[in-house]
């Protein structure tokens, strides 16, 4: 790969070898011993919306490959002097051996790619991909269900304007015998254009609006907070907030897995984050082996 924009510019094959990679990378982690597979390169993570754990796993990752972190965020930058993502993208790859950017806009990455002398590593671009957090959502689906083909996957909340959602649900239909449930507020169901191309690749999928109405077992059960900032009228977030929260008594018991790419608002309740269940502050941590893996790859 030279870049990392898209879960659609990578074929099964470079997700099970970024897997593979991953898996060595955290047996090395648990060893805790200095790594130096990166030691004189420079990752710039170029952040124009907020982050926590996307920007500090990807930072750990570098540092933890022996290699250092230079960082741009949106406020106090040039970009609020009115400079373009192309010149500031121009300015950055002449400092660093590869870019990590996050953008309010689709299609932001791309272009960023068409003017970097360095590899793009998409972070996220508005409501379109998040190929990272894909990586790392399989990598926690190997680790926890122990296989991703021939599983049952339910996703509830944010559908519409989920990144996570959209790309992972790309990425799965590269496994076999999938089935997807998609459980959301009419407001927030998944997109028409999503559930077309699933029809067309023949993926099994039911849409819901009430965790109740699921009868079958699910191997995960994928959580997504209802995200406000991508709300054009506020009053049609208020409309759909709280619209679910998973309870202890929802999922105790039971042998499916949680997970949420966080931040939590009010979706999940704080009792459940000591049940088997709940895996989403492991899946966190597999955040940074899994982009070890993928700088290893593009930068080693």
């Amino acid at each position: 790969m030279e870049h990392l924009i898209s879960m659609r510019d990578i074929t099964k094959r470079d997700i099970i070898k970024i897997l593979e990679e991953s898996e060595r990378m955290e047996r090395l982690l648990k060893r805790k011993k200095s790594l130096s597979i990166l030691k004189g390169k420079i990752l710039a993570t170029v952040f124009y919306e907020p982050s926590t754990r996307t920007r500090l796993s990807f930072e750990t990752a570098m540092k933890r490959l022996g290699g250092d972190v230079i960082t741009m965020v949106g406020k106090g930058s040039s970009a609020e002097k009115g400079e373009s993502l192309i010149d500031t993208i121009r300015v950055i790859s002449g400092y660093a051996d590869a870019i990590v950017i996050r953008h309010p806009n689709e299609g932001a990455a791309r272009l960023a790619a068409e003017y970097s002398s360095v590899p793009i590593i998409n972070a996220g671009d508005g409501s379109n991909q998040h190929p990272t957090q894909t990586l790392l959502d399989l990598y926690t689906i190997k680790r926890e269900v122990g296989k991703i083909n021939n599983i049952k996957i339910a996703f509830i909340g944010d559908l519409k304007y989920s990144i996570t959602v959209h790309s992972l649900v790309y990425a799965l239909t590269h496994f076999k015998n999938i089935t997807l449930y998609f459980i959301s507020p009419k407001e927030l169901k998944i997109p028409e254009e999503i559930l077309n191309d699933l029809t067309n690749k023949g993926i099994k999928f039911y849409e819901l609006n009430k965790l109740e109405e699921l009868k079958d077992d699910i191997d995960v059960l994928y959580v997504t907070r209802i995200q406000k900032e991508r709300f054009v009228d506020i009053a049609e977030y208020e409309k759909v907030k709280g619209s679910y929260k998973i309870k202890k008594e929802d999922v105790i018991n039971k042998d499916f897995i949680i997970m949420h790419p966080l931040p939590r608002v009010d979706e999940i309740d704080y009792e459940v984050d000591n049940l088997k269940n709940a895996v989403y502050f492991k899946q966190s941590f597999y955040g940074i082996p899994v982009r070890m893996a993928i700088l290893k790859l593009l930068l080693g």
